[in-house]
Formats: C-alpha cells, structure tokens, sequence
C-alpha cells in the first residue's frame, strides 16, 4: 500500500510555526505572494524577539545575493540566541543576476544534506515553482526542511478559503457571508483577510461573522449582489431578481456584467452536475460542486428541483452567449440590457 502524502498547507504550516516547531529549512513558492510574505514574517517573529535580531537575523535579495554568501551565513552559530534567522527574498531574481543560468538556487543542496540545526533558511521564491530539483529532492529524502507551494486562489476556491481562514482565528461565517465577501474583495487575500481580522474584532459571544456585520462595518450590501441574485433566480423571485439587477446597472462601476454572468455560470454549472450525478449522497455531491457546506449543498438541489436538467443546459447555452456579445463579439447591445434578457431566459426556462 502507497504511502499517503502529507499536504503542507499555509494554516497547517502556520500552526506549526506559531507552536514553536521548526525545521531547518522552508522553501515558499509558488503565484500567490501574499502566503509567503505572511509565512517569512511569521518565521521570523516566532524564531527571534526584537533584541536578537541584530544579529541573528540575515535578510539577503535574489537580485544581489550571492548563493555561497548566503550559504556561509547559515554555518554561522547564533549570538546569545536560540536560532539564527536566514530569509533569502526574491529567488526567483538569483538566476537574472547569475546571467540566466538557473543553477545557483542547486547550491543549497550540499547544505540541505546537513544543515546547521540552530540555524532556520527561508528561501521565498515569487512568481512560480523554484526549478532547483537536486536541492528540493535532497531535502524532502533527508527530511531537513519543508516545501510549500503557493498557488494562486481562483474565484471558485474563494469561498472555502475564507471559512478555512475564519476558523484559523477563532470566527465561523456562514455560506452567505464567504460568498459576500468573496464576490466583493476577491483574490486580493490581503485586503480580503485584513476585512476580516477587522471584522472579528467585532463579532459578538457567538463568534460568527454575518452578511448585517459586512454591510454595517465594510460597506458591502447584503442584499445586492450576485449572491442574493442566484437566490433569486433559484425561488424563481422575478421582482426581487430585477430588483437586484436594476441596483446593479445603477453601480454599475460597482457590479460590471462579466463578473455576475460568471458567478450564475458556475452556480447553474453546478446544479447541472448535480443533476448528472449518479450518486446522491451528500457527502459525494459536496465533492462534485466544491463546497464544504451543507447549506450551499442544499440551495444547489432546491434550486434543482425547480429547474430541470435540460432547463440548466439551456441556461448555460444562455450564459455563454451572453458572455460573449457583453464583450462586443457579434453584439453593440448595452452589456446591461443583455443582461435583462438573461435574466428573462432563465425565469422561464
């Protein structure tokens, strides 16, 4: 039997590291830069107090950074400190200024064989995965250092997300509030986390973020966005749908047409698949529609239930084609008058 592969994730990493336990080496890389910045600074905060940095602190950039230099200062031995703190920022530079030649990163090889234990190396690599293989393949076989991979969050990984970084500081937010958030912020995770650090500040006994909390405290309605129009449409509500829609064309710098015919093409893509699959059961529909809530699980079959599977076939034949002529293909129609004829299309569909 294979053995199972641990997932190094950033709130398991997080959990780690806040807890004290640390290995010699991280290397951070990957699309999404906001995790490796979060991950170099918490390393560095948890490893060293303020007094100890001066001089168990090594802070080197790829554009200027000599591989051997940084090398070298990982042999040293802390100062009146448990650990000495080595961060090599930016490697993805090192191979620019070394002429192109990509090899400079397979250096720390030699060292991840038998790295300095009271020494921790951090090396964030933006922008994409690091190509060093010997040194990444050296280091997972003599178990001196951890890899984790920061890839960049799409809009349909958004909302889980949020309900993992919630419960990592103590907050629970339900289904309509991940998906207000997710709709409003998007990819942004520092602005998206920072609104809601700020909101657990305020959350009451119960700890739970809600969409009355993001409106009063974030100035995001709650009761229009693409969100409240799928419930909408789901219930078949033509006047609260139109009402949405009329809010939108009056913010419409606000709520462009693209974004909302995405969110309805994977909301019915959804139900679709719902209705294609042969097994039922909760567990493997939650699989199949990417959500970890029982409540989005829900209004998805509800929705079901109201439109058949060819009424959702024909739904997204209707998305598409509006996607297309709101982007000037084959169409000078205003986007929001599309837009209207959608919405009419999927209420009688």
């Amino acid at each position: 039997m294979a053995e199972k592969k641990e997932t190094v994730t950033y709130f398991s990493l997080q959990k780690d590291i806040e807890a004290g336990k640390f290995q010699p080496i991280y290397l951070l890389h990957g699309e999404e830069p906001y995790y490796i910045d979060r991950l170099s600074d918490l390393i560095v905060d948890k490893a060293l107090s303020e007094d100890e940095r001066d001089f168990n602190l090594s802070v080197y950039y790829g554009s200027e950074a000599n591989v051997r230099d940084v090398i070298a200062s990982c042999k040293e031995y802390p100062a009146f400190s448990q650990y000495k703190v080595v961060v090599l920022r930016e490697a993805q530079n090192v191979s620019k200024q070394s002429g192109g030649r990509g090899k400079d990163l397979e250096l720390f090889k030699l060292y991840a064989e038998n790295p300095l234990r009271s020494t921790i190396l951090v090396i964030c690599h933006k922008g994409g995965a690091m190509s060093a293989k010997a040194f990444i393949d050296t280091m997972k076989k003599e178990k001196t250092g951890v890899v984790f991979s920061s890839p960049k969050v799409s809009d349909f990984g958004l909302q889980p997300l949020i309900t993992n970084y919630c419960a990592s500081i103590g907050c629970n937010i339900d289904a309509k509030s991940a998906a207000l958030l997710a709709e409003s912020i998007g990819n942004d995770l520092s602005r998206l986390f920072g609104e809601i650090d700020k909101l657990k500040i305020l959350v009451g006994e119960n700890r739970m973020i809600t969409p009355e909390l993001i409106e009063r405290n974030i100035g995001i309605s709650k009761d229009y966005n693409s969100f409240e129009l799928q419930d909408a449409l789901s219930s078949r509500n033509a006047e609260k749908a139109y009402r949405i829609l009329a809010y939108f064309e009056r913010n419409s710098k606000e709520h462009p047409v693209q974004p909302v015919i995405v969110s309805l093409f994977n909301y019915f893509t959804s139900v679709l698949l719902v209705h294609s699959s042969k097994d039922k059961s909760a567990a493997h529909l939650m699989q199949v529609v990417g959500t970890k809530s029982q409540y989005r699980l829900n209004k998805i079959i509800d929705t079901g239930r109201r439109y058949s599977k060819m009424a959702c076939v024909n739904i997204i034949g209707y998305l598409r084609e509006c996607d297309v002529k709101s982007k000037g293909m084959g169409s000078r129609q205003d986007p929001y008058d599309l837009l209207n004829e959608l919405i009419f299309k999927i209420l009688h569909s």
